[in-house]
């Protein structure tokens, strides 16, 4: 099941264009030569994600974490392939994050007994030890071809509405992360962006009844089955800025309803910069070009504040003031040497983010999940315990503040 769940999503901004299972989750350069974290705009609007005519983007923040039942600080999360070495690192995450992966046979509904029984199941084991259970939808695994094909998309409503139905008989609320890749390879699809004009297998679905039969629709319908089917549930769409600037995927995100999910998903890194820095490189960390490593002084790009930016204007041309959750961040340590070894990869994100984790509320941050993004990657069993050094210390001063 490890490898299941690690298979991931391309993607990211920036860079190269991902490549679904193969490629995971990248982040390039971003809005370049930024020496400020920036402040996203809050827009005011009615939807039950984001600020309700006149509230407060912190208010917004702060909201969303109670809805949770956690402490009013910066959250933080780790993948469910995890779970041995928290315990046995006594590391308790706010948010245990786990793929829901393909559709058709052979997928995630079939992996426990009746079908669906592994989100109960995950959910039940995460309730237990104290965190949030969080569901990445990963059902497209960014494949545009057949979001028009009615045999295919029959297959992936049924299995959506088994989601959103099994999560709503969970207690308490759960996290979801509708659909990474998609939108970058839907933004990549026309060079307007236009998601009004891509068609797809929508309005028969009777959740969904009098929305447009395109791509815009499909994103629409996600939103709409989660709030019909599993009110408590909280939604939220992972741009992906490989072709288009920040106001422009904004643009593309609204029209497929991400302005009215309860959250933004920052994608923040791809693999340990490390994988990427070494001849040859390892299968998994094939196809891409750039610089890897980000200067932790903020000084040259890339750079930690660079993405802060730019997820910011992501937020301000999306509108609606949402709170940010940055996902899939790598798990490698620092070090002056490029490179590294399979599962000691070198990067900086865990080292930054959670020394720095304030400059993440101050742009209005609730939560930062980390995980590895691939099978040769550092994780909490290679990482020489500085996630749990690190956790700990962030925790002692007692977080970052929400804002």
């Amino acid at each position: 099941m490890l490898s299941v769940l690690l298979s991931g999503c391309g993607g990211g901004g920036g860079g190269n264009q991902g490549s679904g299972l193969a490629g995971l989750f990248g982040l390039g350069n971003g809005s370049q030569g930024s020496n400020g974290t920036g402040q996203g705009g809050g827009g005011t609007g009615g939807t039950s994600g984001g600020t309700d005519g006149g509230t407060s983007p912190a208010a917004a923040t702060i909201a969303l974490v109670t809805k949770l039942g956690k402490p009013a600080r910066v959250l933080f999360g780790l993948g469910l392939g995890e779970m041995d070495q928290m315990k046995s690192q006594n590391i308790h995450p706010d948010i245990i994050d786990t793929y829901l992966v393909g559709t058709g046979e052979n997928t995630w509904p079939s992996w426990n007994s009746p079908d669906g029984a592994f989100i109960t199941y995950t959910a039940q084991t995460n309730q237990a030890y104290g965190a949030i259970s969080m569901f990445t939808l990963y059902q497209m695994q960014g494949d545009l071809s057949r979001i028009n094909d009615a045999a295919f998309m029959s297959k992936y409503w049924g299995q959506t509405r088994l989601m959103y139905q099994l999560i709503a008989e969970l207690r308490g609320p759960v996290l979801i992360n509708l659909e990474p890749d998609f939108w970058g390879f839907l933004a990549a699809k026309r060079s307007d962006h236009d998601a009004t004009q891509v068609p797809a297998r929508v309005n028969n679905q009777p959740e969904c009844a009098g929305l447009p039969d395109t791509a815009a629709g499909f994103g629409q319908c996600l939103v709409q089955m989660g709030r019909q089917i599993a009110p408590k549930a909280l939604v939220g769409f992972p741009p992906s800025f490989w072709s288009g600037t920040a106001a422009e995927i904004g643009a593309q995100m609204r029209a497929v309803g991400a302005d009215k999910a309860d959250f933004i998903v920052a994608q923040t890194s791809d693999r340990d910069a490390g994988c990427w820095e070494v001849t040859p490189r390892p299968e998994e960390c094939k196809d891409r070009t750039g610089t890897f490593y980000w200067d932790a002084s903020n000084k040259t790009s890339p750079n930690f504040h660079d993405s802060q930016k730019q997820i910011s204007d992501y937020r301000a041309a999306l509108g609606n003031g949402l709170p940010i959750l940055w996902w899939q961040t790598p798990m490698g340590v620092p070090s002056d040497t490029p490179g590294g070894t399979d599962l000691h990869y070198r990067d900086n994100h865990v080292d930054y983010m959670l020394r720095n984790a304030q400059e993440y509320g101050d742009i209005h941050t609730f939560a930062i999940v980390f995980s590895r993004g691939g099978s040769l990657q550092t994780s909490l069993a290679t990482d020489g315990g500085q996630f749990a050094r690190l956790s700990g210390q962030y925790l002692a001063r007692g977080g970052a503040a929400l804002k």
